[in-house]
């Protein structure tokens, strides 16, 4: 019996095994089909735009989307599913095709270079068939031409090549994460490592790495698509192109949809998770950017000045080389026949292009981008433009934010308040673990449970086993002292432990943090509080916030003591806790109160959107619970890189959202304030009423974001026009940008932005110059021009010294290039035409001067170093001060060009005379030059003329050397700056002066450029001898008074802050002005 059921169970059992092996192929069949339908996987033939068009992901429900993609909302993805799908390509999307014909086209013909081929066409037909007999000479200078247009070609092509090298290898230091779940576990990844069916978390400041479909969100999500939509619509609904996110579809274009989130876009409020369902080409932006093709060329500021100076050189050049062929056929030709015939004519009237034409100045212009883009790698320094490097040599103001950017952003919990008494954070688990009685401490409990629960920061998974302060943390810095915080502490006589606590209970409802509200809220439920019988399901909900003390002390009622106990929170006790608020704030900490309130109900089955407006309305009776103090130390580097801006006549403004107090520490910290009397919004008032016109002083001022909104246009020119020191205080992102437009509209102000924070974003756009820390959120990396990869303040003043260098040297090359290289070649050919001479520097000459000389020697001027007073210069006006202007013409023609030419030509005369050619005998000549002149034989008129012309070419030569030595610096004297014999001996400055008052005079000094001694102050009295010699010191000259540019030379000599040249003495620390 037992026998048979054996046998009929193994008969069964056999049975089914085909059944279970068709169900198992069913499965992978429909698999299949389903893999197939997905968008993220299209055929390769289909269109782009098709593509879009067929995403249907958005019209799933949330459930469909975890079954298309085979992922749960708690595990996310295994690490098998991510192997296989890793397979299909990394999450890159493809640059444009670089349209390399164009790119050739534009080095062969761009520039000066299409005048060389108008040149070298026209010298090809003066040699044949207008060349009777055709002229070897002509096809030389064709050929010379020819290789002129080759080296300059090849010249652009290199540097620009080498530009775009080090640019790429820059961008390539930018490592983009994401925080996505696999495994059970958040971890931390590549962007690029991604795959369709990851579960991404997003929080406020995030760029979206691939095209999500969202499955979880808070009710505040918004999202920035101006990337998507280009620039902001006026009339949009929401501001600043912040889209709402919706867990349903809200369109059925892909495009309008707000329950997706794309790539490149970026989260500018709330968080939300997401998941993946396409990747690198296959997302919407890999597909525009694959039917736009190559993106629009832009030029840069300085390319813009070179093309406007290139149009107009070109346009006299080609005018001169019509009118000089007009002369000669209508008055040469007639008058003098035989002086020129058509050959000659036009070999000639070539000179009026080889000579006009600057050839060194666009090489020089296309090296200083690579120049400039090597020294910005060297900084770990990431230039979206490279026109950004010369605007920031104009810059007049710089508007930083402090938390991350001035700070350093690594925050840490200094210390812990209740109403009846603090306590440091440091050794606060010793030291009441310790406490004979810590129940004196009980409501550390509650706000631990705050400090936790109410954080918008996680620990990466991937750190958990490394000490606290070494994880790695996905989250605001302030959210991130309070975790590190909150996780360390640990007292079991209290029963605190971050585990259990956790465990213990769950979140149900969050409204963020944001720049308006200055607060987090979070509601939880203790699931103690739900065990047993007979129990509600809103049991044991509360309502945790934490956030701005100025904000949060108005809706509390009530407030604890250290023993948990709960008193009414009056007048004496908000008093009190305010006065401790200022006195941290002085120190320079953030300080923020955590509070807490039961909450009687929550329905959470009401929409996001409708549960967070009842919040706003249970944001009243809280009760405080204690405050912290945080502690976020000024990075070292910014007090010396805020000097040295600061003496290059730009003013350093702090523009934050920190309390008053606070924001006026760290300015002080810094050296933003450095005065001891702050203004305020009443001096300016008063001020506006009584001097409308303002003057720039040493004044400084203070102002929160309420009083910014309350300003009028003539407070704003007080405002602008008196102060140098400036914290603006309790800012939102809408204000921070008023101040940067209003401070951009005055003065002809060129404005900076620094901040790294989502907040600052709107203010880095507004702004002429962006800089975003490396650190800093995506957000505001995307709205910034210039991303300092190190987080280094101080490559701030080396990019405003190396954009002025930039526009200094090109300053240099154009005063190098025209006296000699243009305007003496081209007085020869006037000569010749005008004048009836031959001509002194043949086109031979010309030309090889134009690729010698001139592009060689000129190079050089690129790699000159700062003018040792580069930096002490006010900022160059961008609007009003451009390259060429009448003043560089007059010094180019009037005085420079006067030396040159009439050398060249004496030289020329003088070499003439000495073979019996007197001056007559040479200039109005015209046709007369011919056999038998003066009793020479042609040949030997021609030999003579030759070897003038070498000799016109040789003193050119020389007369450049000249300029190029006496241009390199355009202030001092060529004595006394660095030459092949070193630098110019120093005077014996310690003569004739008492040195036991160099410390009392340095102090003067440094007093006067701390802003500590009015301007109206006699620098005579209160300066003394530090920066000017005394009356009776005869061997230095006159006593002269003391200015601004004397006291900042002396300072910053002193300190040995601006380098001098290479082999260059520091002067002593007390220097004198002196007449020679």
């Amino acid at each position: 019996m037992e026998k048979s059921v054996g046998d009929s169970t193994s008969r069964k059992s056999t049975e089914r095994a085909p059944g279970y092996g068709i169900q198992i192929g069913y499965r992978t069949l429909s698999i299949r089909v389903d893999e197939k339908e997905l968008p993220a996987k299209p055929k390769k033939s289909v269109d782009p735009a098709d593509a879009i068009a067929a995403i249907d992901v958005h019209l799933l429900s949330t459930d469909e989307v975890y079954t298309r993609y085979s992922c749960t909302p708690n595990v996310g993805l295994e690490s098998a599913a991510v192997q296989r799908k890793i397979k299909d390509g990394k999450n890159i999307i493809s640059p444009p095709p670089t349209q390399y014909l164009m790119k050739s086209l534009n080095y062969v013909f761009g520039g000066f270079n299409f005048l060389m081929w108008i040149a070298f066409i026209v010298t090809i037909l003066s040699y044949k068939p207008l060349g009777s007999p055709p002229a070897v000479f002509n096809l030389g200078v064709a050929m010379l031409l020819l290789l002129v247009i080759i080296v300059s070609a090849t010249f652009y092509a290199l540097v620009d090549w080498n530009a775009n090298r080090i640019m790429k290898s820059i961008k390539s230091l930018i490592a983009h994460e994401a925080l996505v779940i696999r495994d059970s576990k958040q971890q931390l990844i590549l962007a690029n490592d991604i795959v369709v069916g990851d579960i991404v978390v997003l929080s406020s400041g995030d760029r979206v790495p691939a095209d999500l479909r969202i499955v979880q969100m808070s009710s505040d999500l918004r999202f920035d698509r101006s990337l998507l939509t280009g620039e902001r619509n006026p009339a949009h609904p929401y501001p600043s192109d912040m889209i709402p996110g919706a867990l349903d579809a809200t369109a059925d274009n892909a495009l309008e949809t707000r329950n997706l989130a794309l790539t490149s876009t970026f989260v500018t409020q709330g968080s939300c998770y997401g998941v993946v369902f396409a990747t690198g080409d296959r997302t919407v932006m890999g597909r525009l950017v694959k039917m736009s093709g190559e993106t629009k060329f832009k030029l840069t500021t300085i390319q813009k000045e070179i093309w406007f100076f290139t149009k107009v050189i070109s346009s006299i050049a080609l005018s001169l080389f019509c009118l000089s062929l007009l002369l000669f056929g209508v008055w040469l030709r007639t008058t003098y026949p035989g002086y020129e015939t058509v050959s000659i004519a036009i070999v000639n009237s070539i000179g009026c292009l080889t000579a006009f034409v600057p050839q060194g100045l666009p090489v020089c212009v296309a090296l200083s981008l690579t120049v400039v883009a090597r020294r910005m790698s060297k900084r770990h320094v990431l230039v979206k433009n490279l026109a950004t490097i010369e605007t920031l040599g104009c810059i007049s103001v710089l508007c930083s934010d402090k938390t991350g950017t001035l700070t350093a952003g690594k925050m840490s919990v200094e210390s812990v308040a209740f109403l009846d008494g603090s306590v440091k954070a440091k050794g606060i688990n010793d030291k009441i673990s310790t406490e004979p009685e810590p129940g004196r401490f009980a409501g550390l409990d509650v706000l631990h449970k705050i400090a936790r629960l109410c954080n918008g920061a996680k620990f990466d998974s991937a750190t958990a086993s490394r000490p606290i302060e070494e994880r790695v943390v996905k989250g605001d810095p302030t959210d991130t002292a309070l975790l590190r915080f909150s996780e360390g502490l640990s007292i079991p006589s209290l029963n605190i432990d971050t585990a259990s606590m956790l465990n213990r209970f769950r979140r149900l409802f969050e409204i963020p943090f944001n720049s308006r509200n200055k607060w987090m809220l979070t509601v939880v439920q203790d699931t103690e509080a739900l065990k047993g019988e007979l129990v509600e399901k809103d049991a044991g909900i509360s309502v945790l916030v934490k956030g701005a003390p100025d904000i949060l002390f108005a809706s509390c009622s009530s407030v604890m003591k250290s023993d948990g106990t709960v008193v009414p929170f009056d007048d004496s006790a908000r008093q009190q806790l305010s006065v401790l608020q200022s006195e941290w704030s002085n120190e320079g900490q953030r300080v923020l109160a955590l509070c807490c309130k039961p909450l009687d109900e929550f329905k959470s089955e009401l929409p996001p959107n409708d549960l967070e407006e009842i919040m706003y309305n249970e944001m009243r009776d809280l009760t405080l619970v204690g405050i912290v103090g945080i502690r976020d130390p000024p990075r070292q580097d910014v007090p010396s890189a805020i000097e040295v801006i600061r003496r290059a006549g730009v003013r350093v403004f702090m523009v934050t959202g920190d309390f008053k107090l606070t924001a006026v520490a760290i300015a002080r910290q810094v050296g933003i304030i450095t005065q001891h009397q702050i203004d305020t919004i009443d001096h300016v008032r008063a001020f506006a009423s009584e001097n409308p016109t303002t003057t720039i002083r040493f004044r400084s001022l203070v102002l929160t974001g309420d009083d910014v909104t309350t300003l009028s246009p003539a407070e704003w020119n007080v405002i602008v026009g008196a102060y140098t020191e400036i914290a603006f205080a309790r800012t939102t992102p809408e204000q921070k940008m008023k101040i940067v437009e209003n401070i951009k509209a005055r003065g002809d102000n060129t404005v900076a932005v620094t901040g790294d924070g989502v907040n600052d974003a709107p203010a880095l756009k507004a702004a002429d110059i962006g800089v975003a820390m490396g650190s800093g959120s995506d957000v505001a990396k995307e709205a910034a021009a210039l991303i300092l990869l190190n987080n280094d303040f101080a490559s701030i003043p080396v990019a405003i010294e190396m954009g002025r260098l930039v526009f200094d040297n090109l300053k240099k090359v154009t005063l190098y290039l025209m006296p000699v290289g243009s305007y003496t070649e081209f007085m020869a050919v006037l000569a010749n035409v005008l004048l009836g001479m031959q001509l002194a520097l043949s086109s031979y000459l010309q030309v090889c001067f134009s690729i010698t000389n001139d592009v060689v020697m000129s190079i050089s001027l690129m790699y000159e170093k700062p003018e040792a007073d580069l930096m002490l210069r006010k900022p160059r006006n961008a609007r009003t001060d451009r390259l060429t202007d009448w003043r560089l013409f007059v010094q180019i023609y009037f005085f420079i060009g006067l030396m040159a030419w009439p050398c060249a030509m004496s030289m020329f005369f003088l070499y003439m005379h000495q073979q019996k050619l007197n001056f007559y005998d040479v200039i109005l000549v015209y046709n007369k030059w011919e056999e038998g002149w003066q009793g020479y034989p042609l040949d030997q008129l021609n030999e003579f003329l030759s070897a003038g012309q070498c000799i016109y070419y040789v003193t050119m030569v020389f007369m450049q050397y000249g300029c190029l030595l006496a241009i390199r610096n355009r202030r001092v004297s060529i004595l006394t700056v660095e030459s092949a014999l070193g630098p110019a001996p120093e005077p014996d400055r310690a003569a004739g002066y008492d040195w036991d008052d160099a410390d009392r005079d340095c102090e003067l000094v440094r007093a006067w450029a701390a802003g500590r001694v009015r301007d109206d102050a006699d620098p005579g009295d209160v300066l003394g001898p530090a920066v000017r010699v005394r009356a009776g010191d005869p061997d230095y000259g006159r006593a002269a008074q003391a200015d601004r540019k004397d006291v900042s030379q002396v300072y910053h000599r002193q300190n040995g802050v601006v380098t001098q040249r290479e082999g260059e003495r520091h002067p002593p620390a007390i220097a004198y002005r002196m007449d020679g």
